[in-house]
């Protein structure tokens, strides 16, 4: 009955999850009423099982009579993670901006009002772009994760049960949760780089918020914005086509590692240019008081800021290698 079991798989991931569970049952005793009427009970074999699967058709064109409807940028397979995902991203870019708005009247309560319109503008122009990437990373995944050969409509091999795809052993499987993490992280990153990045630095208090030394250079910084949030949609997308494919796979892995190969060479060639860092950061330490020229804290902090870009360049290599390996064994076991 393993033919049944993956054919069943194969119509249910195609259907919303409200669905999944109800229609499985269903469709399985269908599936044995057939085969009791064609071979009588449990006297059927593996040509019996296929011929009532044949009977049945393709997974995909049974999904869509259970569904009543074949035409959607977001396959329904996908449309209750993609609202779940939407609601929290919209609440998170939301709760961010607040925070951010917070802080700010704290740090500066006499420009209130300015606060509040920065406020104001941040949310319009952020809420927008978090439904955009959000709703592109879905719709990509579902054209990528989604389309096969045998759903194309100028197919005409005939379509066959023994040409179903395994079940996904559980730990090849794509953990939802972990790719919802994963998403609001890269949100709230774009939200803080967008609105806040300000306050990217180290913060100096001295009887008081007396302001942020920053860690890259003002006067560039909005030319590499383009690129911080093109490296932080790609994430976006990883996760959404992790979704859609709802299992790892070679295909899945050649995805992530080409997307996450161009976000890494976007990363270089920002961290490795002369005008991404401050240039005057440690000049701006101790102008702040923060250090003393010269003292053995100065040094230290000195050396790990040299160092910056080289151990970015490391962790950027080893995380790529490691997402690589980690994907292809996880899709290995599939096979």
């Amino acid at each position: 009955m393993e033919m049944v079991e993956r054919y069943i798989f194969a119509v249910t991931q195609k259907l919303p999850q409200s669905q999944r569970k109800d229609i499985a049952i269903e469709l399985r005793g269908l599936i044995e009423d057939m085969l009791e009427d064609r071979s009588g009970k449990n006297h059927y074999t593996e040509r019996d099982i296929e011929e009532v699967l044949l009977e049945l058709g393709r997974p995909k064109e049974l999904a869509d009579k259970y569904r009543n409807t074949k035409k959607y940028l977001i396959g329904p397979e996908l449309f209750d993670s993609y609202l779940y995902i939407l609601k929290v991203i919209l609440a998170v870019v939301g709760i961010s901006i607040g925070i951010g708005f917070a802080i700010q009247v704290v740090i500066n309560p006499v420009n209130i009002l300015d606060h509040f319109v920065d406020m104001i503008v941040s949310a319009v122009t952020a809420l927008p772009m978090a439904f955009g990437w959000t709703t592109f990373g879905f719709a990509m995944g579902e054209l990528m994760g989604n389309v096969k050969k045998e759903d194309l409509q100028w197919e005409k091999e005939e379509w066959k049960p023994t040409n179903l795809p395994p079940i996904p052993v559980e730990h090849s499987r794509v953990k939802r949760g972990e790719a919802v993490t994963s998403i609001i992280f890269y949100v709230f990153f774009i939200v803080l780089f967008s609105f806040s990045s300000d306050y990217l630095g180290v913060w100096v208090f001295h009887d008081g918020f007396n302001g942020v030394v920053p860690f890259l250079n003002e006067q560039n910084y909005g030319t590499y914005l383009v690129f911080i949030i093109l490296i932080l949609g790609i994430g976006i997308l990883n996760e959404c086509l992790k979704l859609a494919f709802g299992k790892w796979s070679y295909k899945l892995v050649l995805y992530t590692t080409v997307s996450n190969t161009l976000s890494m060479a976007v990363i270089l060639f920002m961290v490795t240019a002369t005008d991404f860092w401050n240039p005057t950061f440690m000049s701006e330490l101790v102008e702040a008081n923060v250090l003393i020229a010269g003292s053995e804290g100065y040094d230290t902090v000195n050396w790990i800021w040299s160092r910056v870009t080289f151990w970015t360049i490391v962790i950027l290599i080893l995380s790529l290698v490691w997402n690589g390996i980690d994907g292809f064994l996880k899709a290995r076991k599939n096979k």
